[in-house]
């Protein structure tokens, strides 16, 4: 499913949870232990499918089946995720290739950013946690757009404060929801297993499909940097 080749990629956009680590199945274990707590008999899948990517905001509604004031809303999320940085923090670590990739990315000039609905705290704890934070120069989270994942916002939010055409980016994303929001975008997508199979992230609209950073497909690494 490449993609016609074109000039180079003008910027590449990441998403965090399962993409720049390899995180997810601590937020589904923090997800599922927060929902039996509260009595919510809750699969697994369900978070893996429906709920990655979008916001605590979408999230706990959805799963509790009601509207939330602020404060509790809030405190919810807090509960959860501070169970989830406690469980990922002895294996916090970028993903394999990661740092090199993003060292001959900036080298080679593009615009980097990252793209997630992860609370603050929590792409704070990701980014200096694994020292990634300098190869971005910019940053978009939850609290700068009103919808989540499948919907384009945080990707179109990246491209913008980079000064980027959605066209000449490339979204580097684990989650179908993710893949989604950015074809919606107008983006090219990779397509991270981490979390969801290569078959749902192709269907989903993935370009390229990969394991990890470690070896691109050689037509995608030529399309993000020639010398790549």
């Amino acid at each position: 499913m490449s993609p016609p080749l074109r000039p180079p990629a003008a910027a590449a956009i990441f998403d965090l949870d399962g993409t720049l680590v390899d995180n997810m199945r601590f937020h589904v274990q923090a997800w599922s232990s927060f929902s039996q707590a509260l009595g919510i008999d809750t699969p697994a899948e369900r978070f893996e499918r429906e709920f990655a990517g979008k916001r605590n905001e979408e999230i706990l509604p959805a799963l509790l089946g009601r509207s939330l004031p602020p404060e509790e809303l809030t405190r919810l999320a807090e509960q959860k995720e501070s169970h989830y940085r406690e469980l990922f923090k002895p294996h916090l670590a970028p993903l394999g290739g990661a740092r090199a990739l993003l060292t001959r990315l900036k080298a080679g000039g593009r615009g980097l950013a990252v793209a997630s609905a992860a609370p603050r705290v929590n792409r704070d704890f990701v980014l200096d946690g694994t020292g990634l934070r300098s190869f971005f120069s910019q940053v978009v989270g939850a609290e700068h757009v009103t919808r989540g994942k499948p919907f384009p916002d945080l990707f179109l939010a990246a491209a913008q404060a980079l000064g980027a055409e959605p066209s000449a980016c490339v979204v580097f994303e684990d989650a179908v929801n993710g893949v989604l929001a950015a074809r919606a975008a107008g983006m090219f997508a990779v397509g991270v297993t981490t979390l969801a199979s290569a078959e749902m992230l192709r269907e989903a609209g993935a370009h390229w499909v990969i394991d990890d950073f470690t070896a691109l497909p050689e037509e995608l690494a030529q399309w993000l940097v020639p010398s790549l």
